[in-house]
């Protein structure tokens, strides 16, 4: 026999009130049992919500996080409540051009989309290939009637050729000895052929590999054994090293004054590790004269941003914060400017108490506390959910049209302020009514909205203010892929110097510039880099090169 069992939801007020009326029909004596059992089911239920979250927490951090996207957390078939504005006639406005801005759809890829033209590979090596037989002019050999002539595109074919990252050519130099002087008289090299043995490629190489891509020393030097181009990793670390006096650092130093003058900057954080002060911390020894409580050592990503230049990406190891770390920036930026905005998370570290910004919270870390709850409340993290979708759905329009930021700032006030307004309410009803536990998971979720919704909905009343701060958690990821491939920094020394490598490298990622290329030209330009470092900055160093 089969027993079924009904679950029925029921709001705490609407408990409190049956309590109520059993309390003045039967009396206090009665009543009073009932309400210790309601509260130690209320505490049960919240303990096993936490330790299912807990579960959750450590399946994320083994296998890592999956997808956050709404249809994946909460089925929307199922909502309930939908916010206002959502829908399709709801979502398009007129830009100044008067052509309708309509929310993104999803195209269907033809088949064999995503194939690389020919003329995508410009690193290649380009030879010009032109008809044996013929030239323009000619008559045709099959009519006899026509003239032949050049057409404007030409047919191009692609043949690659693997090679190990360092490649070299060994001279072999023929020696002739005189039989009576004994003098040797050794073949001269090819003019050509400078006199040291490394050219300024190969610093380039490694450091693109080691602190663009997260390649150890170790794998590095493996590949190139196997290749029979022996490259120790000593011998790759003292290159990169001594590579940064023949220009890379002037160029840093640069990026570092042009970043500070930037309007807007993303910062964030990661761990990291770096036994010159793990050892200090193992022996009792504090890391900082002025913080002896500070243990952790992290490495900052800042991202700068500005209407005239590409985005500077920054990168910060040691045993600063993101926000001290983003303060010591700021104290090169000119005084006659305006402070900038910043957007990061809202921990307290990130804004030290004497760093001057307009301070923006990333919305993506309030909509995730919601994420991590889903399972235990559904339906309330539904409807947080759908908003959040159309104020996303909102901000892509309007880089899918390239709005300005005035035009942005008004598509968000028509389109998204109404859906916060409520949504606004609709958590703080929650709260105040006690339909939410204020101490559970999902309690917790609603008060870090409401304590940061001033920063968190700033870009409702500032031109140009992003939603989240997931660019500068896409940039970090470089930090954290060095992390896991390598482990460790050996000293501070060697964390400095991988930050200006991986600042340089972002940076030429945003710019669109190759690091390999770029790296050796400021290498084999060191002079005129040193001289006037502005010139060379991944975003216009092509230019001087022609203009040289």
């Amino acid at each position: 026999m089969k027993s079924s069992t009904t679950v029925i939801d029921l709001e705490i007020t609407e408990v409190e009130k049956a309590l109520d009326v059993v309390e003045q029909e039967l009396g206090e004596d009665v009543a009073r049992p009932l309400r210790l059992m309601f509260g130690w089911c209320l505490s049960i239920r919240a303990l096993l919500q936490e330790k299912n979250l807990s579960l959750k927490r450590l399946r994320r951090m083994l296998f890592g996080p999956r997808t956050e996207r709404t249809r994946d957390v909460v089925p929307e078939e199922e909502t309930n409540e939908r916010p206002q504005g959502q829908g399709r006639e709801d979502l398009s406005v007129k830009s100044q051009s008067s052509s309708p801005v309509t929310a993104p759809r999803r195209r269907q890829r033809r088949k064999g989309h995503g194939r690389i033209p020919a003329a995508a590979y410009t690193g290649c090596r380009r030879v010009i290939l032109t008809h044996e037989a013929f030239s323009p002019g000619d008559a045709c050999p099959d009519c006899q009637d026509g003239t032949l002539y050049r057409l404007k595109e030409w047919a191009m074919n692609v043949r690659l050729v693997g090679r190990p990252p360092i490649g070299g050519t060994r001279y072999e130099q023929e020696r002739l000895r005189c039989g009576t002087c004994g003098k040797v008289h050794v073949a001269e090299l090819p003019e050509d052929v400078g006199p040291d043995k490394y050219d300024a490629s190969v610093a380039g190489t490694i450091a693109t590999l080691r602190y663009g891509e997260g390649l150890p020393w170790k794998r590095i030097e493996r590949i190139q054994r196997a290749a029979g181009i022996p490259m120790p990793a000593s011998v790759q670390w003292e290159l990169c090293r001594d590579a940064l006096a023949r220009g890379p650092m002037a160029v840093y130093k640069q990026l570092l004054w042009e970043s500070a003058q930037g309007d807007l900057m993303y910062d964030d954080d990661t761990r990291m590790q770096v036994l010159e002060w793990t050892t200090k911390v193992k022996k009792g020894e504090p890391l900082r004269a002025d913080a002896p409580q500070r243990t952790g050592v992290y490495t900052t990503g800042v991202l700068s941003m500005a209407d005239e230049r590409p985005t500077i990406a920054l990168f910060f190891t040691g045993v600063y914060h993101s926000g001290e770390n983003l303060r010591r920036l700021l104290n090169q930026r000119k005084e006659e400017l305006a402070p900038p905005v910043q957007m990061c998370d809202g921990l307290s570290h990130s804004m030290p108490r004497d760093l001057q910004t307009i301070v923006a919270n990333c919305m993506s870390h309030g909509r995730r506390k919601f994420v991590e709850v889903a399972d235990a409340f559904p339906d309330e993290v539904r409807y947080v959910l759908q908003c959040f979708k159309e104020v996303y759905r909102t901000d892509a329009a309007a880089k899918r049209f390239k709005l300005s930021a005035d035009q942005r700032l008004r598509l968000h006030q028509r389109r998204s302020e109404l859906i916060l307004h409520e949504l606004h309410g609709w958590l703080t009803e929650r709260l105040q009514q006690r339909r939410v536990e204020p101490n559970s998971s999902l309690g917790q979720a609603i008060k870090y909205l409401l304590r940061h919704w001033e920063k968190l909905t700033l870009f409702l009343r500032k031109p140009g203010v992003p939603l989240d701060n997931n660019i500068c958690e896409r940039a970090l990821k470089m930090a954290i892929r060095h992390r896991r491939n390598s482990l460790f920094y050996k000293t501070q020394r060697g964390a400095d110097v991988g930050d200006v490598y991986m600042s340089l490298i972002h940076t030429c990622y945003f710019s669109g510039a190759d690091p390999f290329d770029y790296l050796t030209e400021l290498q084999r330009h060191e002079q005129q880099v040193k001289a006037d470092p502005v010139r060379w900055l991944p975003w216009n160093y092509r230019e001087q090169l022609a203009r040289e």
